[in-house]
């Protein structure tokens, strides 16, 4: 009896131990990492620019990569239009109004499997005071690769539109050929490196009890 009666007070004890969870916490790399754009100008031709500071995280579940979150931050002043003229332009009011929406975030609702290899993620976009459900089409995310440096780093590249009326940028001029000066979609190109962080994630729900054993006979 006395037997029985430690294996089970044993078997409920498992019970308070904490589980791993699935899901890994990776942050992006500024560094290594780039949000682009471009849009048409003149209807004549394409004009690319970047922000170069860009902070976010990755919550990634591998065993169900639906489950995964993702949450990214861009510093619109950094803008680089490689034309300090055309940048000044753009973080004025008649466009990203920097100095009262100073940054645009993107958070994740959804993940969905797009083939074996490609993911569609799509999350609300919040920019010049709007904010707009946006989709996002992940081309690629690779496997983890450890660095001569003691790190794990990941790949990812996605690519979106939206159309800037949206969020309300809606400047513009009419020119001589009944077309404008600035196009109203604007493609979007995101690589990243993100680097996982070190520890486990431990979930905050005790493990589920292990069933008591059945009692000893009599005379056992």
């Amino acid at each position: 009896m006395r037997t029985a009666n430690l294996l089970a007070l044993a078997s409920l004890g498992l019970g308070f131990f904490p589980t791993l969870a699935q899901a890994t916490t990776w942050d992006l790399d500024p560094s290594h990492s780039s949000v682009e754009f471009s849009v048409r100008h003149m209807m004549a031709t394409t004009v690319k620019g970047q922000f170069e500071k860009v902070n976010g995280t990755l919550e990634l579940d591998d065993k169900d990569i639906t489950k995964s979150t993702v949450e990214v931050t861009i510093d619109l002043a950094s803008i680089n239009t490689h034309d300090a003229k055309r940048d000044g332009h753009l973080k004025s009011p008649d466009f990203f109004d920097v100095a009262k929406y100073p940054t645009a975030t993107f958070k994740s609702t959804k993940v969905q499997k797009v083939g074996k290899t490609k993911l569609k993620v799509t999350g609300d976009l919040s920019l010049h005071g709007v904010t707009k459900p946006v989709v996002l089409e992940v081309e690629s995310l690779s496997q983890p690769y450890a660095t001569p440096f003691g790190t794990t780093v990941r790949g990812i590249h996605a690519t979106g539109k939206i159309d800037r009326k949206d969020f309300e940028i809606t400047w513009n001029k009419a020119i001589d050929n009944g077309g404008v000066l600035v196009g109203n979609e604007v493609s979007l190109d995101l690589n990243a490196e993100v680097s996982e962080k070190k520890g486990p994630t431990v979930e905050s729900v005790p493990a589920k009890a292990a069933p008591a054993p059945a009692p000893a006979k009599p005379g056992k």
